[in-house]
């Protein structure tokens, strides 16, 4: 009798199955970065927006308005101004 020992091998082989493999860890967002050189224009914060000067700037910065829909792709050289309803500078930031 066969049948058994091939029925508790097809059993083990579809258990096997079942398991998930490793995987490797799960990329963690990028920290931080200073690449776009906010640290230096935190000075803005609390500022009106127009308060902004473009030509001193090391880039045209991304002015990020309240309830505005920006993209979420990660540049770290990219400069982001962020501002209130009242175009108060809120946050400056690399992103």
């Amino acid at each position: 009798m066969r049948l058994p020992h091939v029925a508790a091998a097809l059993a083990l082989g579809l258990l096997a199955a079942c398991t998930q493999p490793e995987l490797a860890p799960s990329p963690s967002a990028p920290g931080p970065s200073d690449a776009c050189g906010a640290s230096k224009l935190q000075a803005l914060v609390g500022k009106p927006l127009g308060a902004l000067d473009v030509k001193t700037l090391p880039s045209v910065p991304r002015q990020i308005g309240p309830d505005m829909a920006v993209t979420d792709d990660y540049q770290p050289d990219r400069l982001n101004v962020e501002y209130d309803a009242k175009n108060i500078v809120t946050k400056v930031s690399c992103f």
